[in-house]
């Protein structure tokens, strides 16, 4: 019998985030998957782009502002002001421009504080024949685009956020190690209220904080690469030849200790699989700690477990 997989007794640290949702709906479910994962591209990590986001799931058109198949996406950044920008931005580039598409708010707007502008800034692109539509409270914008009207939400609300959750897989080997990260993204998929931000939700280039080179914030994560065991203060043990990370961005800590829960469960079911542990800086960094022995309490008590 192959040995279950240990669970080192360590945590992985995550950061305070700025989060919103956006369904963004179209004609058809295809059309709806397309925009959102345009609007998506380049936001795996904001050490290097604008946002971290990722699709949440497909909403059908019961459950939508318009009846329409949509798509619900969460969109993660280090303040208010920079997540307005980047989903403007990714917006008015990508959701705008798709056939049929139109994009509203996910979260409640509850306070001006707990808001950024939408279609009150994209608004501009109708030149001056753009009008707006008063729904309640809720403002809507109808921009004239070639195929009709643009329709979205004049502001979407925002609320705090968590990045950074994350799992480390380590395996015999490369397909091993791949199989079983593919597992863990799959079940973490399941799991509402979260995102896992990284091309197919894996991560093969883990990062550590700064490098020897002047002006970048981070570097290869040398301590876990395998082909550095003999150059580097390795972390890694006999039969230890792949890892994959998981990075988990989530609106609560209930939701990114249930998804790291998930995953870590799936991928401990992949023969091959030799240990699971997570990253962290020691707890210098970020101010949530996720223990891997102790992800259930997080799942029960919900947040306020920050140590």
């Amino acid at each position: 019998m192959p040995q279950a997989p240990q669970v080192d007794d360590t945590f992985a640290e995550a950061f305070p985030m700025t989060a919103t949702r956006l369904i963004i709906t179209a004609l058809d479910e295809e059309l709806a998957r397309v925009a959102a994962h345009e609007f998506c591209g380049n936001a795996s990590s904001v050490i290097g782009c604008d946002a971290e986001a990722g699709m949440e799931t497909t909403i059908d058109s019961n459950g939508t502002p318009d009846g329409r198949p949509g798509v619900s996406v969460l969109v993660f950044a280090f303040s208010r002001d920079r997540l307005e920008e980047a989903v403007t931005a990714r917006v008015g580039q990508n959701v705008l421009t798709c056939p049929t598409t139109a994009c509203y708010a996910g979260l409640p707007v509850e306070d001006n504080k707990q808001r950024i502008r939408l279609g009150g800034r994209i608004r501009f692109f109708g030149d001056g024949f753009q009008s707006s539509k008063l729904i309640g409270d809720r403002r809507l914008w109808r921009i004239p685009v070639m195929d009709g009207e643009f329709l979205c939400d004049d502001v979407v609300g925002v609320r705090p956020g968590i990045g950074g959750g994350n799992l480390l897989i380590t395996a015999v080997d490369q397909p091993c190690g791949l199989a079983a990260a593919r597992a863990a993204a799959e079940a973490m998929r399941n799991v509402g209220d979260c995102i896992l931000p990284f091309p197919a939700g894996i991560v093969r280039s883990g990062s550590k904080v700064g490098s020897k080179y002047q002006g970048l914030p981070a570097s290869t994560n040398d301590p876990w690469c395998p082909t550095l065991r003999g150059q580097t203060n390795t972390q890694l043990r006999e039969h230890e030849h792949c890892i994959y990370e998981i990075v988990i961005d989530g609106l609560s800590e209930r939701a990114v200790a249930r998804a790291m829960r998930a995953g870590m469960n799936a991928a401990c079911q992949v023969q091959g699989v030799v240990r699971i542990s997570a990253g962290n800086y020691g707890g210098k960094l970020g101010k949530y700690h996720f223990h891997l022995h102790r992800l259930e309490q997080y799942e029960r008590d919900g947040d306020g477990n920050v140590d």
